[in-house]
């Protein structure tokens, strides 16, 4: 795994920063890297047990009343929400994935107006669904969207977060693709059935997954605090996206496994409706135009890099805890 100094390294020394959904995948890290690197990091937990997963030190607050106006924040990444792929769109489902997101952002808009020196920057998670359903098109962020659910929800998003540039905060509104981590998310899913050698394209195949390794996503968290010159949409996905058919292929060599099961896609259209084919039957093919721009270097532009280096990194960790002395109990 990444030193957290080294992955944070763009961040000037000493900064404060707000974290909302701390506790998710993206944000676990995201905590630990900056408690790790020397920040002062305050995380908003809306059930204090959950904050046990995450290594200290870092100030827990369940509410954002609980933060002095007097607090120096130099920085909020509001990642909080309903999880996606936890259940079926349900319309009561659906409700709850929109109004989280709405609720936490519209607090932290408060929050922001309520501070006597507000943050300089406001980096607000939203997703490449926004985009919708897309063929083979190159999209950036001067590109428009399609109407579907998830492009409901993130331009909702999208725009809660905006209001808070009427304080003088510049916001950023992340545009996040399919995030790549051993401990979770998508891959985590997936690394199960296809280790067995029971993974394969989904549907056809064909569609664009455009995706991001955790630790480059944190980096470039990192690169926007400090660089003034990213706002409004930006794109958080590697240089190369690929499609379904080859992240399987990938995988599969990855894992050295064969990755040939396709899952059909009217099984997926049955099981999970909806959702299916919004988050896995249809894509979108989405460069990150600004980071490049700006001059962001990603350490893994390709999938095979990523895959890579997660799995000697996996390893590395399973053989030390196979290596690691037996410390006898002291009463």
């Amino acid at each position: 795994m990444t030193d957290a100094a080294e992955l944070l390294s763009a961040l000037p020394p000493r900064q404060h920063v707000l974290v909302t959904g701390g506790t998710g995948f993206i944000g676990r890290r995201l905590t630990e890297a900056l408690a790790a690197a020397g920040h002062e990091v305050t995380v908003l937990v809306r059930d204090p047990a959950k904050a046990a997963i995450l290594r200290p030190p870092f100030r827990l607050v369940t509410h954002l009343d609980q933060i002095p106006r007097d607090a120096a924040v130099d920085a909020i990444v509001n990642l909080a929400g309903e999880p996606l792929t936890n259940g079926l769109w349900t319309r009561a489902k659906r409700r709850r994935i929109l109004s989280s997101r709405l609720r936490v952002t519209n607090a932290v808009v408060r929050l922001i107006g309520r501070l006597q020196r507000p943050p300089a920057v406001l980096i607000s998670g939203s997703s490449i669904g926004w985009y919708g359903a897309w063929q083979d098109e190159a999209l950036t962020e001067f590109d428009g969207g399609k109407r579907c659910f998830t492009h409901r929800v993130c331009e909702a998003w999208e725009q809660a977060a905006r209001k808070a540039e009427k304080y003088g905060t510049r916001v950023v509104r992340l545009r996040i693709g399919r995030v790549l981590g051993t401990e979770g998310g998508m891959l985590g899913t997936l690394l199960a059935p296809f280790a067995f050698g029971l993974g394969g394209p989904f549907g056809s195949g064909q569609q664009w997954m455009s995706w991001i390794e955790r630790d480059d996503l944190v980096r470039l968290f990192a690169a926007i605090i400090a660089n003034p010159k990213f706002s409004g949409a930006v794109n958080a996905t590697a240089p190369v996206a690929v499609r379904n058919a080859a992240f399987a292929r990938e995988l599969g060599r990855a894992l050295h496994r064969p990755a040939r099961l396709r899952m059909p896609a009217s099984l997926l259209r049955w099981v999970a409706g909806d959702l299916a084919d919004e988050l896995v039957l249809r894509g979108q093919r989405v460069l990150p135009d600004k980071a490049d721009a700006h001059g962001f270097k990603f350490r893994h532009e390709t999938l095979p890099s990523a895959l890579g280096a997660m799995m000697q990194s996996t390893e590395m960790s399973a053989a030390r805890a196979r290596h690691r002395p037996i410390i006898p109990h002291r009463a």
